[in-house]
């Protein structure tokens, strides 16, 4: 599990020290039908060391992963599907378990999903509430900050949907609430997971500005994401992940151009078919069959 570091020490040191870390999931039964739950799983872990021993499948999703985050930085994870991006994020949180090596972190890490926390049968204003609360707010400042946070949202700007249930709300406005209420709070290591992907280009804008913002205030900011122009956009370090490892860290440019020449995601275009010769008086004209 994620350990503190010394909470008096000065500022500039590293938030996040990951040392080689290995993270193993234990899943039990054989999973051989293609319906079953552990099936599934077995496919998104498709490439994962797999050893069985007495009915327990285990999954090795994090091999020997070390890295070092300092105050101030952001900084992207990427990787395909299954590479044990959110397993780390998770790790860091204190959420999962170490089986190897150690974690240690400076402060308190938040994992931005507070939907454990929050309520589909509450209305969204109650949830605002109840997530702040999970996030460590006091009711005081959740009162102070809450127009603010449904602002930020911007589920009110096609009615009054902020009073109705969150079972009501679409995906997007669901993951667009949790955000707001998660970045209305300053963060000693905030992990952000996918939440960027959701919304329109002007919430995805006050998004990469609000981390933007927690990075001044001498945070450290993890964002997983798919989208390689949020990264871009808001980190100025990556993390590549694949089948577990630490395959690159460096800066986000360096990364990603490595990334995408692995996946494919920036293929040069076809060079354009040149036009066909113009036909010429000397060129014979096609035979007509009688």
């Amino acid at each position: 599990m994620a350990e503190n570091l010394n909470d008096k020490s000065p500022a500039g040191i590293p938030t996040v020290i990951a040392d080689s870390v290995d993270i193993v999931y234990r899943v039990n039964g054989t999973g051989a039908g293609r319906g079953t739950a552990t099936a599934a799983l077995n496919r998104m872990l498709r490439g994962k060391k797999v050893e069985k021993a007495a009915g327990v499948r285990k999954v090795h999703a994090v091999k020997k992963v070390s890295f070092v985050a300092y105050k101030g930085e952001a900084i992207g994870l990427i990787g395909t599907n299954g590479s044990g991006k959110s397993t780390l994020l998770k790790a860091v949180a204190g959420l999962l378990p170490v089986e190897n090596g150690h974690i240690y972190t400076d402060g308190q890490p938040s994992l931005l999903g507070v939907n454990a926390a929050l309520m589909g049968d509450l209305t969204g204003e109650r949830n605002v509430y109840l997530g702040g609360l999970a996030m460590g707010m006091s009711r005081e400042e959740i009162k102070e900050r809450y127009e603010d946070i449904v602002d930020f949202s911007g589920i009110n700007e096609k009615g009054d949907f902020i009073t109705l249930p969150m079972r009501t709300y679409s995906s997007g406005m669901g993951a667009r609430l949790r955000f707001s209420i998660a970045a209305a709070k300053d963060h000693d290591v905030l992990l952000i997971d996918e939440a960027l992907a959701t919304g329109d280009r002007s919430f995805q804008r006050r998004s990469e500005e609000r981390i933007r913002e927690l990075r001044k205030h001498a945070g450290t900011v993890f964002l997983v994401s798919h989208n390689n122009k949020s990264i871009r956009d808001t980190c100025d370090r990556v993390l590549w992940l694949e089948r577990g490892e630490l395959r690159m860290d460096g800066p986000t440019e360096d990364v990603l151009k490595e990334y995408e020449a692995f996946t494919g995601d920036k293929k040069p275009k076809p060079a354009a078919k040149p036009p066909a010769p113009a036909r010429t008086a000397e060129q014979p004209k096609a035979a007509v069959s009688s």
